[in-house]
């Protein structure tokens, strides 16, 4: 690829470091500028990573900025992704996409008549741990997936989150804020779903922060914080959910597919490594040898002196600009993403109705991101 890609972004929150500092790992794409609504945290953010402070109207104009990222909070995803494309910039989104259906489909509509691309995390699916686990099912080594759970399962973002109000209003919440980790990574591995049902609750009407700087003040909940689902994909597969911030312990895996064959565990989908383990129909379970995959290779430390982790944040918006040039379907597309949309909505939709809810979109499984293809968006090391 011959152009590399001006990157703006709009929103200097806690994620805008993450994607300043591995964008650098992407050879097509170049961080230029920074936006926010708060001049001072963009301009301090701009000089932690030696890019331009610019305001916002100033980035929509700047001539040398070809995708803008989205990285505010969910409420305003919409509203600002519109703006992207309404400038005329291809715009690159922080999951969730957007909050309702509608708001997707209007994005679709914009994107189509300003003839720009629209992405959206989360990108981990493209680690090599996933893939290697798409490939293994592509391969039929566990037969046809049938059914599985999913679970994502903690005491919730108060606890380490200096600013957590808007993880507990509507637009967030497990499901939202956490779920399209597992939703995608779900549609990569087994295609699109069917229909949803769901039941839906909270453990209290408000939450006491105990992280700094506002450790003790409590904060309301207006959104579910305890959200189980079942999810049937269009092959045939059930998948039942399970999303909670009010679990303080578990032992549940994030992953496990059963397939006619035998049963692959997944490792967390928030993370783009970890080990892919298969247990074949003797029940006996070991760990596949993984593949040489470049988007697996551990590249920061582990946590609390544990083992490395692979992150490589930006992998999306580099496949996404990869293919506007090569005219195909970027693997974390519009058209997915709001497919995960259409899922998650659904779920809540369920929970309140207490009835089940059928799809109204679908989407291709995005194509598998083999060794040598993700390397190659790579700087050379």
């Amino acid at each position: 690829m011959s152009k590399k890609y001006g990157i703006g972004i709009i929103g200097a929150g806690n994620i805008s470091a993450a994607y300043l500092k591995l964008g650098r790992l992407f050879k097509d794409i170049e961080m230029r500028a920074i936006a926010d609504l708060v001049p001072a945290a963009a301009t301090e953010r701009a000089s932690e990573f030696d890019v331009d402070a610019r305001s916002i109207d100033q980035l929509l104009a700047s001539d040398d900025i070809d995708v803008v990222v989205n990285l505010t909070i969910p409420d305003a995803h919409y509203d600002v992704s519109c703006a992207i494309l309404d400038a005329g910039k291809h715009a690159y989104s922080e999951k969730p996409l957007c909050l309702s259906l509608e708001q997707g489909n209007d994005l679709k509509a914009r994107a189509k008549k300003a003839g720009r691309q629209v992405g959206c995390a989360p990108d981990t699916v493209l680690g090599g741990a996933h893939q290697w686990a798409r490939k293994l099912i592509d391969d039929n080594r566990v037969g046809k997936i049938t059914h599985g759970t999913c679970h994502v399962l903690s005491k919730g973002m108060e606890h380490w989150h200096p600013n957590p109000d808007f993880f507990f209003l509507p637009g967030a919440g497990p499901v939202l804020d956490i779920g399209p980790y597992y939703i995608a990574n779900l549609i990569n591995l087994i295609g699109p779903a069917k229909r949803v049902a769901a039941m839906t609750g909270m453990a209290s009407a408000e939450r006491t922060i105990t992280s700094d700087p506002r450790a003790g003040e409590k904060i309301p909940v207006k959104t579910p914080t305890t959200l189980h689902a079942l999810i049937e994909f269009a092959n045939g597969a059930i998948i039942t959910l399970g999303a909670s911030w009010d679990v303080f312990g578990h032992g549940h895996s994030p992953m496990e597919l059963y397939g006619t064959g035998g049963t692959i565990f997944v490792p967390d989908p928030n993370f783009f490594g970890g080990d892919v383990s298969i247990a074949d129909t003797s029940g006996e379970r070991e760990i596949v040898a993984p593949w040489d995959h470049p988007l697996a290779v551990p590249n920061q430390p582990g946590e609390n002196g544990g083992a490395g982790l692979a992150n490589y944040r930006c992998a999306g918006l580099a496949d996404m600009v990869r293919a506007i040039e090569g005219n195909r379907p970027p693997r974390c597309s519009l058209q997915s993403t709001l497919h995960g949309v259409d899922i998650m909505t659904s779920i809540l939709k369920s929970g309140e109705s207490g009835e089940f809810v059928e799809l109204t979109t679908t989407c291709a499984q995005p194509a598998l991101l083999a060794p040598q293809e993700a390397g190659d968006m790579l700087v050379a090391s």
